[in-house]
């Protein structure tokens, strides 16, 4: 999938979800008190999605635009 960052940002939520979740490629996920933060690339950029554990549904979104937003070295 070859989607620029700017294009996936004007992109409706749901359409934005289903696109993570089914073309991103799955880096890594932590659980921090009852939230699941799972982080995706998605073409040249980064997707974490926010999961709320209890209520069993996705809470948030935030999109990364440069990968050393969240890599350490």
């Amino acid at each position: 999938m070859n989607i620029s960052y700017y294009d996936f940002q004007n992109l409706p939520d749901d359409i934005r979800y289903d696109m993570v979740i089914n073309q991103g490629r799955f880096v890594e996920e932590k659980i921090i008190d009852n939230l699941k933060y799972s982080l995706y690339e998605v073409s040249f950029f980064s997707v974490e999605v926010i999961y709320n554990i209890s209520s069993n549904k996705i809470t948030g979104m935030n999109v990364f635009e440069n990968r050393s937003a969240y890599f350490n070295g």
